[in-house]
């Protein structure tokens, strides 16, 4: 495959196909292709709406974005980066890998290497995708077009962690796949490539990566519901506990996203198709599932305690997204903790700039652009559930204030940001909780 001749087609304009894109393009003519004509627009004006990616290298003159799916027969090689989420049953739903298969092979040309980065379960590249790709095409897998797949490791909202600076792993179908994908993906990954033996191992690692971290913020948050019925804080556990050399460095959290809360399900799945059971990754799921839920519950308890009536209490939750700093509202905890509080009679408003207009429209909740000057006095508790930057910046006391001096308010602090404040404020005169 010479550089001046390829051109890499990237499906899915996300958190991973953009990067890809953007990366891609530095060294190759490279298709940014989406179903989405209102994203596609926005990038080709120069404008990203998850803040990851500057304007100057979304007007690369050797990047174009399109909807236009005859743009893929260019591409010597076609990655595709679509959703893999869960369905309600939390069952693997393939339906935009499916349908991005299917468009893809409609398309194609003869000889193309077809990339997948999607989450899947181990099998789906060869089992699932494969088929659709050659009923598309009329073409055979691994003689007229050749597989891959390179599993996508974009963490949003991590400017350290970044495509480049992050190992990539490959697999071809073939030695030559593999070593055609390592050469490619190495002009734009510096960490390095490293080359997996087969599909099914490349995909396998994918869902490890994420059902090991998922399992360990679940003993973290198993803990911290338990050090809570000790009287014990948290924090201070884990700060003492850190002092060993091997101690992991997990937290207690809301699990969120599209990527820790969703992986462990895939390779359960498959794992059950196959008659094993497992219980270790499912008891973490349903630890971490239910997290959003624990703290309503503890929020009410602490307003019972404060001597604020539960129904009708008004209570501000601070940050919707899944995670701080990033835009994403997807598979977010922060939704089942609103709703939970509601389900007691709570008045919930809630506040988080980073969240844009359509999301905020998938939502039934109340949205307020800055409480901190329009509803001073105003809540019986407030609750920082995503500590984005500009909530970080925040002064302890301006939290304080949003709080009704009538009786003693609650302040709920999910990740203890505030926790040093709240153990020196003499006057006591809110209930300081933190996960």
């Amino acid at each position: 495959m010479s550089r001046k001749t390829s051109q890499v087609c990237v499906v899915g304009l996300g958190y991973v196909g953009l990067p890809l894109a953007v990366g891609f393009a530095k060294h190759l003519p490279t298709i940014g292709y989406d179903v989405n004509e209102t994203r596609v627009k926005e990038l080709q004006q120069g404008y990203d709406r998850n803040g990851e990616t500057p304007e100057a290298a979304l007007r690369n003159p050797n990047l174009r974005f399109t909807t236009d799916p005859s743009s893929i027969r260019g591409a010597d090689v076609i990655i595709i980066t679509v959703p893999t989420p869960v369905d309600k049953a939390k069952r693997p739903d393939l339906r935009y890998l499916i349908e991005a298969s299917r468009t893809v092979g409609q398309h194609m040309q003869r000889g193309a290497i077809v990339v997948y980065e999607s989450t899947v379960y181990p099998g789906c590249t060869e089992e699932d995708c494969a088929p659709v790709l050659e009923q598309a095409s009329g073409m055979k897998a691994g003689v007229d077009f050749k597989l891959g797949y390179s599993p996508e490791r974009i963490n949003p909202g991590d400017a350290e962690h970044t495509l480049e600076t992050i190992v990539k792993v490959v697999a071809g179908q073939d030695e030559e796949t593999t070593e055609i994908l390592a050469n490619l993906y190495g002009l734009v990954v510096k960490a390095g490539v490293h080359k997996a033996p087969n599909i099914r191992t490349a995909e396998a690692a994918k869902v490890i990566e994420n059902t090991q971290r998922d399992l360990n913020i679940a003993l973290m948050n198993e803990l911290a519901m338990l050090f809570h019925q000790l009287g014990l804080n948290t924090r201070d556990v884990l700060a003492a506990a850190r002092t060993k050399w091997n101690f992991l460095p997990f937290e207690p959290g809301l699990v969120g996203g599209h990527c820790i809360p969703v992986d462990p399900y895939y390779l359960t799945h498959k794992a059950q198709e196959i008659g094993f059971h497992p219980e270790v990754i499912l008891a973490g799921r349903r630890t971490n599932d239910t997290m959003g839920i624990y703290v309503a519950k503890e929020t009410v308890k602490l307003l019972i305690l404060a001597g604020r009536p539960v129904r009708n209490a008004q209570v501000l939750v601070l940050g919707l997204t899944f995670k701080e700093n990033v835009p994403d509202i997807r598979d977010t905890r922060v939704k089942e903790l609103v709703e939970e509080l509601q389900s007691f009679g709570c008045h919930v408003e809630v506040c988080d700039p980073l969240v844009i207009e359509s999301d905020r429209k998938r939502v039934p909740f109340t949205f307020i652009d800055d409480p901190f000057s329009a509803r001073k006095g105003h809540y019986d508790a407030v609750v920082l559930a995503v500590p984005h930057r500009m909530f970080r910046e925040r002064r302890y006391e301006e939290y304080l204030s949003l709080m009704s001096a009538l009786a003693r308010g609650v302040f709920v602090d999910v990740k203890g940001v505030y926790l040093s404040d709240a153990r020196a404020d003499t006057f006591g005169n809110v209930l300081y909780w933190n996960l």
